[in-house]
C-alpha cells in the first residue's frame, strides 16, 4: 500500500487570522485543498499580537511548548499554540514568544518603521517550526514556504536538518512574492543565524542584509519555485530563471473561489514526489 504523502506549510499569513491577501488566501485554502486531495498536511504561522486568541480559540499545546531557542546568546522560550478551522477540518499551529510576537503591529511600528529585531523573529520562527515538527515526529515529503518570514526555512533545512531522519528526504517549495524586499535587516544577521552545521559562508549573500538577498538565499536552497505574483522583482526573476534554472510554476491567479491554483500546485508537488519515489 502506497504511503500517504505529507506536506508541511510554513506561512507568514493565514486567513481568517490575518486580513485577506494573496498570501493569506493561499495559506487558508491551499492546505485544505491538498488535504482533500488525499495528502496529510500541517500548517504553521507566527502568533502575531493582533490575533485575538479568544475569538480564534487559540490554546497552548503544553507537550510541544517548553523548549528554549538561543538567538544572539539569549534563551527565549518557544510556545506552541493551536487553533482549528472547523469548516476546513484543519488545524493551524502558531509559533509564539512574548518578546517577539506580543506586539500590536506585525512587521512595522506605529510610524511604519521596520522592527529592528525582524531578523531574530524570522530566525525564531524558522527554528521553532522545524523543532516542533521534530517533536511531532511527522516526516514531511514537501515543505512549502511562503512569505518573507519563512525564508530561513530552506537554508536551515539544507544545512542543519539535512541529516535528520525527519527532514532528510524533504523537498522545499518556495512561493515567492515581492513582500518587504527593500527592507534592511541588522548588520549582524549572519552571526545570529549560525546554528548547528550552518557556517558564515552559507550565508554570504546576507553580507548586504536586505529583503532581496534574504529572498535570494531562500531561492538558493529551494528545490522548486512557485511564482506568487505576475510582476516579480526583475532581479529575483533573473536569479531564479537564468542563474539557478530551478523548476518554476508560473503565476496563477489566486482567489478564494478559484481552485485552479490548488490543482496546479498539487501537480507541481507530485513531480518532486515522483522523482523521489523513483530514486528509492
Amino acid at each position: 500500500m502506497e504511503e500517504t504523502k505529507r506536506v508541511l506549510f510554513v506561512n507568514s499569513e493565514i486567513f481568517p487570522y490575518m486580513p485577506e491577501s494573496d498570501i493569506s488566501t493561499v495559506g487558508r485554502y491551499l492546505p485544505q485543498g491538498i488535504q482533500e486531495s488525499g495528502k496529510e498536511i500541517r500548517s504553521f504561522m507566527p502568533r502575531y499580537g493582533n490575533i485575538n486568541e479568544r475569538r480564534n480559540q487559540l490554546h497552548e499545546v503544553i507537550r510541544l511548548s517548553g523548549m528554549n531557542i538561543i538567538i544572539n546568546n539569549i534563551d527565549r522560550p518557544l510556545v506552541i499554540k493551536v487553533s482549528s478551522i472547523s469548516s476546513a477540518r484543519m488545524q493551524v499551529y502558531f509559533i509564539d514568544n512574548e518578546d517577539y510576537f506580543h506586539r500590536k503591529f506585525i512587521y512595522e511600528d506605529a510610524d511604519g518603521k521596520f522592527f529592528e529585531d525582524n531578523d531574530e523573529r524570522a530566525i525564531f520562527f524558522a527554528r521553532g517550526v522545524l523543532e516542533t515538527v521534530k517533536k511531532l515526529r511527522w516526516k514531511p515529503d514537501i515543505v512549502h514556504c511562503q512569505g518573507w518570514i519563512s525564508h530561513l526555512i530552506p537554508i536551515y533545512l539544507k544545512n542543519v536538518y539535512n541529516d535528520d531522519p525527519i527532514f532528510s528526504d524533504s523537498k522545499v517549495i518556495l512561493s515567492i512574492y515581492n513582500d518587504y524586499l527593500e527592507e534592511t535587516f541588522s548588520e549582524d544577521i549572519q552571526s545570529k543565524l549560525l546554528f548547528g552545521n550552518l557556517k558564515k559562508e552559507h550565508t554570504s549573500m546576507l553580507e548586504e542584509p536586505n529583503g532581496i538577498n534574504l529572498a535570494k538565499i531562500a531561492i538558493q536552497y529551494a528545490d522548486g519555485i512557485i511564482m506568487g505574483t505576475d510582476t516579480l522583482h526583475p532581479e529575483l526573476e533573473s536569479y531564479i530563471k537564468k542563474d539557478l534554472k530551478l523548476p518554476v510554476l508560473p503565476y496563477i491567479k489566486i482567489s478564494a473561489d478559484n481552485t485552479k491554483y490548488i490543482q496546479e500546485y498539487n501537480i507541481f508537488y507530485d513531480k518532486f514526489l515522483e522523482t523521489h519515489d523513483k530514486k528509492k
